[in-house]
């Protein structure tokens, strides 16, 4: 049976094998797992880690405490304006800013500590109803209000998900359109500081690293399947 150290070793052969010398920075989603398991992927150099809920983030950063000094947190998950000022205390990157209204929760926010948030906007390559996200026309206006009116706020790049398909190939054009929309808004915005692109999780990374992305999220091929036990997660 393979271990967390197992899997992060293979994944990240198989990382370097679809980069083909470029940087791809690997993105271990914690998300359901439990603090140990968390503990054990510490261990294997893992220096980034994924949640998507604040209610279950923060106990479990509480319980990890001092094991994140050096780790850098980032928030995956559909954020709601409620749940800024959280977000903004507690993570490094949040990868789903996807409205002018919440760029304006996650600014004040940030303002009230002192503190330059930093963040991706989640750009929805589907018409899945069930994914969020902004429209490329929606992408530029963010963007364009946040440099504008926000001041606490930098914007690092974009993330989005792609749907899921049995036959992986079929995610190939998704990533495709990700990479068009996140190059054509470096050549206009000319931002030295746009240079993430998020995109690829478990199933689907070597593909979307093969067509651009310089971040990948990956769990379950880290973890295994997700245990969904409030109190196996702390643990």
């Amino acid at each position: 049976m393979k271990t967390i150290a197992d899997n992060i070793t293979l994944i990240k052969e198989r990382i370097n094998k679809a980069a083909n010398g470029r940087e791809v920075k690997l993105i271990a989603v914690t998300k359901t797992f439990s603090a140990e398991c968390v503990k054990e992927a510490l261990l294997c150099e893992i220096a980034d880690i994924a949640e998507s809920k604040i209610q279950e983030a923060l106990p479990k950063f509480e319980v990890l405490s001092g094991k994140l000094q050096n780790i850098k947190k980032h928030f995956i998950g559909h954020l709601q304006s409620n749940k800024a000022k959280k977000a903004v205390l507690n993570f490094d990157l949040i990868q789903s800013l996807d409205s002018i209204g919440l760029a304006k929760d996650i600014n004040r926010h940030a303002a009230d500590i002192n503190k330059v948030q930093h963040c991706l906007i989640e750009l929805k390559v589907s018409n899945e109803e069930t994914k969020t996200g902004a429209d490329e026309e929606k992408v530029s206006e963010i963007y364009e209000y946040c440099k504008t009116n926000c001041r606490n706020i930098l914007i690092d790049g974009i993330m989005t998900i792609a749907p899921y398909f049995d036959d992986k190939e079929q995610v190939r054009p998704y990533f495709k359109k990700a990479f068009n929309v996140f190059t054509n808004l470096q050549k206009k915005y000319k931002d030295t500081n746009f240079k993430i692109l998020s995109m690829g999780m478990s199933d689907d990374f070597e593909i979307a690293i093969q067509e651009g992305a310089n971040m990948v999220r990956v769990g379950t091929a880290i973890f295994g399947e997700r245990i969904y036990d409030k109190q196996e997660i702390l643990r």
